[in-house]
């Protein structure tokens, strides 16, 4: 990415996925916020695992940043997403996507599409504590409980 065509408005965003078994419908969630603006995002699946979700949530959140390269902290608590995408996926990559084990990624679909989403802006990959009182870590994780409720008949 080349940073001089960067906005220098940084966005933070807050993801998360829920699934009602694994595999089972599922739903992810996104809050993104920048000075002034908030936008809340949700979506579903209906035979999916919870780290599908994890990653969803992270993929939609950078997709929609449309306008411009974007400085972004992107905050989880999936320790699957964040370490994937800062410390396994290169050596995937360089392994023409097998893990240590000679074993195919799994997932390696949203794998492909959250790294090209995370290469289009300068993203800070943060873990936060799940369920631990963190307000945008709680706002996404409702949103993602809402997106499954959408699968499991369920009215919010």
């Amino acid at each position: 990415m080349n940073d001089q065509h960067t906005s220098n408005e940084t966005v933070t965003i807050y993801t998360n996925g829920a699934c009602s078994g694994n595999p089972g419908p599922g739903g992810w969630g996104a809050l993104l916020q920048k000075p002034g603006k908030t936008k809340k995002m949700k979506g579903s699946a209906a035979e999916t695992t919870n780290n599908r979700m994890e990653l969803m949530a992270a993929i939609k959140a950078l997709e929609v940043l449309r306008d411009a390269p974007r400085k972004v902290q992107l905050y989880t608590d999936s320790t699957y997403v964040r370490d994937g995408l800062t410390q396994w996926l290169p050596n995937w990559k360089a392994n023409s996507w097998k893990t240590a084990n000679k074993k195919p990624v799994k997932n390696m679909d949203l794998w492909q599409r959250l790294d090209a989403a995370n290469q289009r802006h300068d993203v800070e990959w943060h873990w936060v504590k799940g369920h631990a009182g963190n307000e945008g870590n709680e706002v996404a994780d409702e949103l993602a409980r809402q997106g499954m409720a959408m699968y499991l008949g369920k009215r919010n």
